[in-house]
């Protein structure tokens, strides 16, 4: 039985995935069974990596939605409107989901699920994270028996590709930003990537999955590697680390209530050599998921591009086929029952717990006088405010700084976080500091 898909969007990730339906020989059998109806595009007169017949393309994207041949509707357009409007108007009619769109997912999640729940159809997003790597249904199903104690991940691969070039050679942040762009692994605007959005949508997708309830967005702390100098990778690589963006998301507390109180975050992080996360090179990305009883598991890959982001989304596009198939569901008369999206608090209420709460080793990179007694000043300053300290080394000053300068560098023990800005700010008054030149995470 020929399963008709309505394809929303026609450009890299598209294109890929109308490749795999063109091209069903040496694929799984099912893959044979797809039939692309309808695609729409912006744009009827582009050129395209894939040739296509004229008569399946319309500009008109809520006709794809509506056509009655289309059973499973793919949403790889991106952004968040129209793209929230057109995955909710699949849902309303009774058709299956398929997207790649985090954007979407981290902001609307509980009201697609919501809307799903009712109609009683699958919306699946195993795209919209991680690219290729298969995590998405891993948290829901195959580690659903765990206590998920902390998810962390790098999930943005053009970020990983800018740090693993500023690692191994050097090379300043603008520079390696202007060839990931001439190479096609950075947009021309960069800003959701290099400021850390897109690894903060994505964190707050994987964070409702494994702790069970939606978070605000909007409300994750995050900072990017748009204002990171080479000077602190070359200073991390010194003392025994690699820098990467690490998006975190930790269960802290449970409150009385039942409510499980989060530390969700996306930082430029110091990882210790030995550390899983910290051979992750180029655009891969990795998450490493910890919890009871399972330990650690990390998921390792190739974090995006046509190729595996186009094989996450046939893949769920070939479980909701399955499904059909074989259980001979998804009639209007017996709706598919809904895949659970874990994004509208379907088991217990989670939030972001008080920053100022939160525990974290801690980077610092001081400009100061270059005069005897500086670090013990500044020591006492750690001191008075509780916050112990791993090491402080003195490094030569940069050669652009004032004559008389130096550079301290502090890693700090884990450390209540309203402690540690307490001694920053002491600090930071200091007559012999000219500035808090850098200040990162450390895992």
């Amino acid at each position: 039985m020929t399963i008709g898909i309505g394809l929303l969007g026609l450009g890299t990730v598209g294109a890929g995935v109308a490749q795999i339906l063109a091209t069903p020989r040496g694929r799984h059998p099912l893959v044979g069974e797809l039939a692309l109806r309808r695609v729409a595009v912006r744009d009827l007169q582009r050129a395209r990596p894939i040739e296509l017949p004229s008569d399946l393309l319309t500009t008109d994207a809520e006709a794809v939605v509506d056509d009655p041949a289309v059973e499973i509707v793919v949403e790889v357009m991106g952004g968040l409107e129209p793209a929230r409007s057109l995955i909710l108007r699949a849902i309303a009619v009774g058709k299956p989901v398929v997207t790649a769109n985090k954007a979407v997912i981290a902001r609307y999640g509980e009201e697609i699920a919501a809307a799903a729940a009712a109609r009683g159809v699958y919306v699946l997003i195993e795209a919209a994270v991680g690219g290729g790597i298969p995590i998405i249904e891993p948290l829901k199903q195959s580690l659903g028996a765990n206590r998920i104690s902390r998810v962390s991940g790098i999930i943005n691969g053009t970020t990983n590709y800018i740090l693993s070039r500023m690692a191994d050679e050097g090379a300043a942040y603008t520079e390696v930003l202007a060839d990931a762009q001439r190479l096609g692994y950075a947009e021309a605007d960069p800003a959701a990537d290099v400021q850390g959005g897109d690894a903060a949508d994505k964190i707050a997708i994987l964070a409702a999955l494994a702790y069970g309830g939606s978070i605000t967005r909007s409300a994750i702390p995050t900072q990017g590697i748009d204002r990171l100098d080479a000077r602190d990778v070359a200073y991390a690589d010194q003392l025994g680390y690699g820098v990467k963006l690490l998006a975190v998301a930790e269960q802290v507390a449970t409150t009385a209530e039942g409510v499980a109180e989060l530390d969700v975050s996306v930082n430029p992080t110091l990882v210790p050599r030995d550390h899983p996360l910290a051979g992750v090179h180029g655009v891969n990305n990795a998450i490493l998921v910890e919890g009871d009883p399972v330990g650690r598991v990390m998921f390792y890959g190739p974090g995006a591009g046509a190729g595996p982001t186009a094989s996450a989304v046939v893949a769920d596009i070939l479980n909701i086929a399955g499904i059909r198939q074989v259980s001979a569901l998804g009639t209007p008369e017996q709706p598919v029952p809904l895949d659970p999206l874990l994004a509208a608090g379907s088991w217990r209420p989670c939030r972001l717990v008080d920053s100022a709460q939160t525990r974290h080793r801690n980077y610092v990179r001081l400009r100061t006088s270059d005069q005897a007694g500086v670090i013990g000043r500044i020591g006492t300053c750690f001191g008075d405010a509780g916050v112990s300290l791993q090491s402080i080394v003195q490094f030569q000053a940069p050669t652009d700084s004032e004559g008389g300068e130096a550079e301290i560098v502090v890693i700090t023990h884990e450390v209540q976080e309203a402690c540690f800005r307490q001694a920053m700010a002491a600090i930071e008054a200091l007559p012999v500091v000219a500035s808090v030149a850098a200040c990162l995470r450390t895992l």
